[in-house]
């Protein structure tokens, strides 16, 4: 027997077969049930229907039973990467946020404004960098959650107010509650950057130099001024550089490039092979070889599996 679909059922199959989300992709299963005509035609599309509708259900519930198990602190990461913004009270870590970002804390010249942790994502050419702002870490309000952030984020900015009259009592709160966790301002994981923020200030300069020099043996700090627009730039482009990424674009094998192509982000050091899997699974299962465009290549350079991308990389995968 002939199921006769109506144009309302096709049409809900094509937002089923175009959604992304779970959400979507249940309303549109709904949609299709109810407008399939029910006869005996149509009995094993409808189980079938029924079928994936529940296993999306129970698919979606489970996730929203993982995420409500997931602490208050934590933040998903989104873009290319994540980094970190804490230090002591005070020091500009709001303002380097909403400066950088656009997002909107709440920025005073009062300590502990920032209470939890508060994400915004940054524009870097044509990527999105996540910034998080965290609480200060102060003796009176450090939690052990605030350390595991830190632990657990690709980089962290390190910021210090260099005009604040505590300021050698608050680096040395830092480096031994970092000391007693184990966190190396100096290791491969998070990558710090040390800001001695507020330079712009009287005396600023000469209150960096002094708290530089006294501390160049724990860490090399950078003079800053969140408010100064040479220094956000710089910033910026020293965050991409610690991230330590690439930006990889592609081409389908004889097409011209996209106008405005988006590209795909991988770790430094990475293969051709690693950009196929990222591009699909079945890309990289039947990659043979690929053609390069790049500031160090020939353009439409063939290489082999072995070759290591470069940041901006043209590539045209060939299976």
């Amino acid at each position: 027997m002939p199921a006769n679909l109506t144009p309302v059922y096709y049409e809900a199959e094509e937002r089923f077969k175009k959604a992304s989300v779970s959400p979507e992709k249940i309303a549109a299963l709904q949609d299709m049930l109810r407008a399939i005509p029910k006869h005996k035609g149509t009995e094993k599309m409808q189980a079938g229907l029924k079928r994936r509708l529940s296993r999306l259900r129970k698919e979606s519930q489970k996730k929203k039973s993982t995420a409500s198990q997931k602490p208050f602190y934590y933040v998903e990461r989104e873009g290319a990467g994540q980094v970190l913004l804490c230090g002591p009270p005070n020091g500009g870590k709001s303002q380097f946020l909403d400066t950088l970002t656009h997002a909107t804390p709440e920025v005073a010249d009062y300590p502990y404004t920032t209470r939890r942790p508060l994400p915004g994502m940054m524009p870097y050419q044509d990527i999105m960098i996540q910034l998080v702002d965290t609480p200060p870490l102060a003796p009176d309000l450090l939690e052990s959650w605030q350390l595991a952030m830190i632990e657990q984020t690709d980089a962290a900015l390190l910021i210090f107010d260099v005009n604040d009259a505590n300021l050698l009592e608050q680096t040395e709160f830092v480096l031994k509650i970092f000391e007693e966790r184990g966190i190396s301002l100096g290791g491969p994981r998070p990558s710090f950057i040390v800001l001695g923020n507020k330079i712009d200030a009287p005396d600023g300069e000469s209150n960096f130099a002094a708290w530089h020099d006294l501390y160049q043996p724990s860490f090399q700090a950078e003079p800053v001024s969140a408010l100064s627009d040479d220094c956000l730039a710089q910033l910026r482009q020293r965050l991409f550089d610690v991230l330590k990424i690439v930006r990889v674009y592609t081409k389908a094998p004889g097409k011209k490039p996209e106008e405005n192509p988006s590209p795909y982000v991988l770790k430094r050091g990475s293969t051709i092979v690693d950009v196929a899997t990222t591009v699909h699974k079945d890309v990289a299962q039947s990659f043979k070889f690929a053609r390069v465009w790049g500031k160090t290549k020939t353009e439409g350079q063939m290489v082999e599996r072995s070759y290591i991308v470069e940041d901006g990389d043209l590539v045209e995968l060939h299976g």
